[in-house]
């Protein structure tokens, strides 16, 4: 079973192969997979166990910890009005959770030293009301390390935001969830519960070909690190948000700031990293974004590629089996290979600025020579003219200042310093004198230059 649209017939049958191959090895009951590409669904598939009964992209399966990308973007939510800044300690505002110093930020990155798991028994496969309050999903000794020194994944560190998300809001995490996201994005089959159609969950056993059914828990507290039932196509409406931001839920700039690292791999890891609720992937040359999901029962992933443009969701209705992350990497993999994305246009400015095509060109940092080139939206981009070195992309602010937006400079201010009578004397990027002479002696220059100028060895 499997529908398309626009993409090629060989593209079609490498993503159908894929997955073919992913429910036959991985022996699970079913599997469901779609692509996105340019914001639009181009290409679902699936498999199954029963003859006429694949599911398609509008049944509901478990996605376990793809969940806690939602919670985080709750909580970027809260930062973007203001109401909590990521740095602040969570005691600040959950003064009764009992986990001192750490922030927001790091329980966004689960950087924040808590344990992985709540206490015994395994909550994923119990009922939540049987940890009723904050202090039965963290125990006697949440924390194992220092906070902020290292990556350990923490699904409560996830309670603790939900916690937070449900305190300044005065709402439950769920309603909170369908008012400030799943309905403005209309996710109308991503849901806390399961709504019919949806999948079973099974364990396979290891070795033999059969199945018993795994239960399917409320997780009480747990929710907002797990407790979601979506589709392929509600997820990859998630995943467009992700890539392009959308301003009734979390703007671009916010959004980008989650895509980007915030707590290094886990010890032997090189593959990847976490930013702030979402796991960040290299394979194969491109970066991928997303998040994995598992609970027993299911396993899923979503994972897109900005650069390309293509987004991928695996479902499956299995405790262990085909490993998701890898198949859905791969059918972004086989599209963004088989069918590269064809850039737009080149346009020139709509409208010329003077004043700012003045600044473009060479600038000197002391000898090292860099470019400054000005883009569409007033942004900057300055970069070594040859070889590695500090460079970054500036957005433009109100105030006629730039704020870098990655590498050496990022959060940090360009600005043009001017001399008395208007004319541009130097760029300061955090605190870096940029001339456009190498040690421009009318210039403002730390330290000063020399009063005999460049000279050459004397004989």
């Amino acid at each position: 079973m499997a529908s398309s649209e626009e993409l090629l017939a060989g593209t079609r049958r490498a993503l159908l192969h894929r997955i073919a191959t992913a429910q036959s090895e991985g022996r699970t009951p079913s599997l469901v997979a779609a692509v996105q590409r340019g914001g639009r669904i181009v290409w679902s598939g699936s498999r199954s166990c029963v003859d006429g009964h694949a599911p398609d992209q509008h049944t509901q399966f478990r996605i376990g910890s793809i969940t806690k990308t939602f919670t985080a973007v709750l909580v970027m939510r809260l930062r973007d009005e203001g109401l909590i800044a990521l740095d602040d300690p969570l005691e600040k505002h959950l003064p009764d959770a009992g986990v001192g110093d750490m922030t927001v930020h790091q329980l966004l990155g689960h950087s924040a030293g808590l344990k992985a798991e709540a206490p015994a028994p395994w909550w994923e496969r119990t009922p939540g009301s049987i940890r009723p309050g904050l202090a039965d999903v963290l125990g006697e000794q949440p924390r194992l390390q220092t906070a902020g020194v290292r990556h350990h994944y923490s699904n409560p560190g996830y309670t603790l935001l939900g916690a937070l998300v449900e305190r300044l809001r005065g709402a439950s995490w769920a309603e909170v969830l369908r008012r400030e996201i799943l309905e403005p994005l209309e996710m109308r089959r991503t849901t806390t519960q399961a709504q019919a159609p949806h999948a079973g969950g099974w364990a396979v056993h290891p070795w033999a070909d059969v199945m018993l059914p795994e239960p399917a828990e409320d997780l009480g507290l747990m929710a907002p690190a797990g407790q979601l039932w979506s589709t392929a196509a509600d997820l990859l409406r998630f995943a467009a948000f992700l890539e392009r931001g959308d301003e009734r839920v979390l703007r671009a700039s916010s959004v980008e700031e989650m895509r980007a690292p915030a707590a290094p791999p886990e010890a032997g890891d090189r593959s990847g990293g976490y930013g702030l609720g979402l796991q960040l992937m290299q394979r194969e040359g491109r970066t991928l974004l997303g998040h994995s999901g598992s609970l027993p029962g299911f396993l899923a992933a979503l994972w897109f590629s900005v650069q390309d443009d293509v987004a991928a969701v695996v479902l499956t209705n299995a405790t262990s089996g085909p490993l998701t992350t890898a198949v859905a990497a791969d059918l972004v993999g086989i599209v963004a290979e088989a069918e590269p994305r064809i850039p737009e246009p080149w346009r020139p400015l709509p409208a010329i600025d003077e004043e700012l095509l003045g600044l473009t060109g060479l600038w000197y940092w002391g000898t090292h020579v860099h470019t400054l080139k000005l883009l569409a939206d007033r942004g900057l981009v300055l970069q070594p003219l040859r070889g590695g070195g500090r460079g970054a992309r500036f957005r433009a602010l109100p105030d006629g200042t730039w704020v870098g937006l990655d590498g050496y400079y990022a959060g940090e201010s360009l600005r043009v310093r001017r001399t008395d009578e208007g004319t541009v004397d130097h760029l300061d990027v955090g605190s870096f004198v940029f001339t456009r002479e190498p040690y421009d002696a009318s210039a403002d220059i730390p330290g000063g230059v020399h009063e005999k100028g460049w000279q050459g060895l004397a004989p």
